[in-house]
């Protein structure tokens, strides 16, 4: 068999607001999760989501300390149509939510956005531009 990737897992620090940032982009995280030390989603697809609290990684990583500087990898969201892209930004900025590049047309055919979720993870927001 090769390795495929199956999951993707994050270490969070307030699993609540974390949580509260993914519903807002249509994750189907249950309810009650925010209570949990470890809570794991199915995508469609099959790709799974997953956050830990720092806690919980630390119970088998003793040494485990969080990167510093920026993130070195994002999350990409499609949506439906470039409008969509900028709901979803200016829902999530006015929720209190991190705006790191508000939405503009690229030059390479798609309505484009990035935001950061609780823990400074990228989250990219993007549609095909029509046309």
């Amino acid at each position: 068999m090769t390795p495929r990737l199956d999951l993707v897992g994050m270490a969070t620090t307030d699993m609540a607001r974390t949580l509260d940032f993914y519903r807002r982009l249509g994750v189907d995280v249950p309810p009650g999760a925010e209570n949990e030390p470890h809570v794991e989603v199915s995508l469609p697809g099959g790709i799974r989501l997953a956050w830990d609290t720092v806690e919980t990684v630390r119970s088998f990583d003793p040494d485990w300390q969080p990167g510093d500087g920026g993130p070195r990898m994002n999350l990409a969201f499609r949506c439906a149509d470039p409008a969509e892209v900028d709901r979803y930004y200016a829902e999530l900025t006015g929720a209190g939510f991190t705006g790191h590049l508000a939405p503009w047309d690229a030059f390479w055919g798609q309505r484009y956005a990035v935001l950061h979720d609780p823990e400074g993870n990228g989250v990219d927001l993007y549609a095909p531009l029509p046309g």
